[in-house]
């Protein structure tokens, strides 16, 4: 095998030392924010990524172009008001999700409510499979600490960060929630799949682009979306069950929702079932959806 070219490995080293120092100023919020009592460290990093971070990543930007593609009907300025309050949900989600002690043991006091609650119930009593859906939307973990805590055993399946360095401390926040996590690929599907035919619970979020993905309807637009929690629930006849984690007003406590599952027909039908379901949520409470995504990208993609 040749050897890079210079310039290459200069690239090489640039992206290496971006991403080295990048991570180096998501430790520093990290510690600083933890190093705070609850309250105002969950009210701190939102406000740190409302004001710098989003707008200087370019965050906020691309949040107000998402709205502007959905939601044309909505002012400047009420568009404006979601991003803010998306950039900030982002951040109380973020150190939520590093407060590996603290958010779980609140969100133990969390009884799930909703019409998936009972289904859930029977399909672990008789061994059944079980996978849970939702979106980047509130805090997706809080509904999965809260069902840890009743002593559910549930897994997920994750995308690796581009930043290695970051990847490394991020996927130990998830394992903090309780049950096993694969990454996606090869490796991490295996362990997946064997989890699930074990008849484990799992989680999957659904709501980022994916390449070759069949183009599905989301909140009135087209956009490619994994059939792949519904391809796996029709395998492994398991339960799909939308869930969520809904932040309520004060910003720090969360009504965790599980809704009923959806039934059984083809993966494309069952998808756009999931679809809807995290559409009618967003529209209710827009600021609590991670606009910040590229979630809507050319369909040549």
């Amino acid at each position: 095998m040749s050897e890079p070219a210079p310039r290459d490995t200069f690239n090489i080293r640039l992206r290496r030392l971006s991403h080295y120092v990048t991570n180096a100023v998501i430790v520093g919020i990290i510690r600083t924010g933890l190093a705070l009592p609850y309250a105002a460290r969950i009210r701190s990093v939102g406000w740190v990524v409302q004001h710098v971070i989003g707008p200087v990543a370019g965050y906020r930007k691309r949040a107000l172009d998402n709205l502007a593609l959905v939601r044309p009907d909505l002012t400047p300025q009420a568009r404006a008001q979601i991003a803010s309050a998306c950039l900030n949900n982002v951040g109380r989600t973020f150190i939520e999700n590093y407060s590996a002690d603290d958010f779980p043991r609140r969100m133990a006091r969390n009884v799930p409510r909703g019409a998936g609650v009972e289904p859930l119930r029977a399909a672990t009593d008789n061994g059944q499979a079980v996978i849970l859906v939702t979106g980047h939307f509130g805090n997706y973990e809080a509904t999965r600490a809260a069902l840890v805590a009743q002593g559910y055993n549930i897994g997920g399946l994750y995308r690796d960060m581009k930043n290695p360095y970051f990847n490394a401390h991020y996927v130990k926040t998830m394992e903090a929630f309780g049950g096993p996590v694969f990454p996606q690929g090869r490796r991490g599907t295996a362990g997946f799949v064997r989890h699930l035919k074990d008849g484990g619970l799992l989680v999957l979020l659904f709501d980022q682009h994916v390449q070759k993905a069949p183009i599905l309807d989301f909140m009135g637009q087209p956009a490619r979306t994994a059939v792949s929690a519904a391809e796996l629930a029709l395998r492994y006849n398991a339960l799909l069950i939308p869930f969520y984690g809904l932040r309520q007003p004060d910003g720090l406590s969360f009504d965790t929702v599980l809704e009923a599952p959806v039934p059984h027909s083809d993966p494309e039908t069952m998808t756009l079932a999931l679809n809807d379901s995290l559409s009618a949520r967003v529209r209710d409470n827009p600021e609590q959806w991670f606009w910040v995504h590229r979630r809507w990208r050319s369909h040549e993609s």
